[in-house]
């Protein structure tokens, strides 16, 4: 593939060395420094576009690569109140479009199984869901997009819990702690407490290496395609 990557932060570069040993080819870069070649010509020199920028930069970025004609995947977060936007963008121009707040393969699966143990959970309501999420401190949005990922397929799943606060106690809400310690690439961990015991799922993220493999895997399956699609249909969940 020819690959643009939209934002060249520690997750661009981390796409771009994947994508190199994988045997693609970085065509076009695009960060706050060299703006003005983010342009309709360039992204036409591409076969798809990874866009992992700014929440204030995100939808301009996807809408440009879409009129452009180009797939694009999008794993920045903090920008979703403008998903359906994005959304009817895309099909009106039949293009494709793939979001993910997390493209790690293991956070997917970790996804699954939090759906599937949600859905259980919600027969017992002594038992109080929590989340806590550790990041690095660069990390510009809190709570995570993984960690709010979670706690909405909670919040569909389970009848007791009607929406997530950070760093407060509601009784049916969900608390989200979020903590930024370097050099934590990510850590989510859901908990569900009572008097008699607890369950915990967590998963532990020991560098980057996941996310841009699964940036990469969505990329391969976006390239020929038409339409909206998530990591569930990456990974045929």
């Amino acid at each position: 593939m020819r690959i643009a990557l939209i934002g060249y932060g520690k997750m661009g570069r981390a796409i771009e060395e994947t994508a190199l040993q994988q045997g693609h080819q970085i065509v076009l870069k695009i960060d706050s420094k060299n703006a003005a070649s983010f342009t309709t010509e360039n992204l036409k020199q591409c076969d798809i576009a990874i866009e992992f920028s700014t929440p204030e930069t995100a939808v301009n970025n996807i809408i440009q690569c879409l009129e452009a004609g180009i797939p694009t995947i999008s794993g920045t977060t903090a920008w979703l109140d403008q998903y359906d936007f994005v959304k009817e963008k895309c099909l009106a121009l039949n293009g494709a479009f793939l979001y993910a707040s997390n493209f790690s393969i293991g956070v997917n699966i970790f996804f699954a199984i939090n759906e599937a143990l949600s859905k259980m959970m919600q027969r017992f309501p002594s038992y109080k869901p929590e989340i806590e999420e550790i990041h690095h401190t660069q990390k510009k949005d809190s709570p995570s997009g993984t960690a709010i990922t979670l706690a909405e397929q909670i919040i569909t799943s389970n009848k007791n819990m009607h929406g997530w606060v950070l760093e407060k106690e509601e009784a049916d809400k969900i608390t989200i702690h979020s903590k930024r310690i370097d050099p934590a690439p990510g850590t989510h961990h859901v908990k569900y407490n009572s008097d008699v015991d607890d369950i915990e799922i967590i998963h532990t993220a020991h560098n980057r290496t996941g996310f841009a493999s699964g940036a990469i895997a969505a990329a391969n399956f976006l390239v020929h395609k038409k339409g909206i699609f998530t990591m569930k249909d990456v990974l045929g969940f």
